[in-house]
């Protein structure tokens, strides 16, 4: 018990705290004084302040990470939002310049019809297209006028590039117009070029047409346009309906086989013209008998 009392005291011996801290204070105000009157510790401060200083980086670089991530965090909701944003932008703008170019494009088609000279004593009717032929199989398209507007049966129907079809059913307010790219109908026309007489037939395909019992000598080339002849007394002349693309020619065969494209937008236009019917024309004479046609056979009887 002795000797810890006496080593207690030993690690004891010196000044009281209260002399320690009158001591420590003095010489505080002391520095204080010198350093602001003789600046006799700027050199010790840099230098201390050099030391210090990857201990304060240190430090603070906890504090620096977590900002830097929340701005990072806060930064990349910002730039996914604006994304998202441009995106929305960018589809709106996108859908209203699709909109813009198919009005310009409807105008355009209007300013052609509407530029279309009269064609003699043949009136031209305005209509729309609202409803298409739900059978992929049938070309055919019902416009908005019909009986009330007095439209007929046989009245043609063409763009501002040529024929597109015939009106071949009337209804009260619509019409339904069968498409010169319908399998099997018929045009007659001839080529431009040389006037040779022939028939164009609808392929069941908007973009074909036809050209059949041409034979393998006609004086037909690739290139050549094809207008209404005129002589059916439904369509009238001069009319462009096809360019001929594609001529094939087989000795073997006695006919070419002759494919034409279609000139009218017959599938792309929202906006046609409906032509009166041309000019009656005198009826057909009747067919004689065949006793007037052959009167040398009556006689031997």
């Amino acid at each position: 018990m002795t000797d810890n009392t006496q080593t207690f005291q030993f690690f004891n011996r010196g000044p009281s705290p209260a002399v320690r801290l009158v001591f420590f204070a003095v010489l505080s105000l002391l520095l204080l004084f010198v350093d602001a009157r003789y600046r006799y510790l700027e050199s010790t401060r840099s230098a201390l302040s050099v030391l210090v200083s990857p201990i304060q980086r240190l430090a603070t670089l906890p504090g620096l990470l977590w900002q830097q991530a929340g701005d990072y965090l806060a930064t990349q909701h910002s730039l996914v939002e604006d994304n998202q944003a441009l995106h929305r932008l960018h589809a709106r703008d996108a859908a209203q310049l699709a909109q813009l170019q198919a009005l310009q494009q409807e105008n355009r088609q209007l300013r052609n019809l509407l530029a279309l000279p009269q064609r003699g004593e043949l009136a031209m009717q305005p209509v729309e297209v609202v409803y298409a032929e739900r059978d992929v199989f049938k070309r055919k398209v019902l416009v908005d006028k019909g009986a009330d507007a007095g439209v007929q049966v046989g009245q043609v129907v063409m763009d501002d590039q040529g024929i597109v079809g015939q009106i071949t059913r009337v209804y009260p307010w619509l019409s339904e117009v069968t498409l010169v790219t319908e399998k099997d109908h018929a045009v007659p026309v001839q080529v431009l070029r040389n006037g040779l007489r022939t028939i164009v037939f609808g392929a069941g395909d908007t973009s074909q047409l036809s050209l059949r019992y041409m034979p393998v000598s006609s004086d037909i080339q690739e290139g050549d346009m094809l207008v209404t002849s005129g002589i059916d007394g439904i369509y009238p002349p001069g009319i462009p309906v096809a360019r001929v693309v594609k001529i094939e020619r087989d000795p073997a065969y006695p006919f070419a086989r002759v494919t034409c494209l279609p000139v009218a937008g017959v599938d792309s236009h929202r906006h046609l013209l409906i032509l009166s019917g041309p000019p009656g024309l005198p009826e057909r004479p009747a067919q004689e008998p065949a006793a007037t046609r052959n009167p040398k056979a009556k006689q031997k009887k």
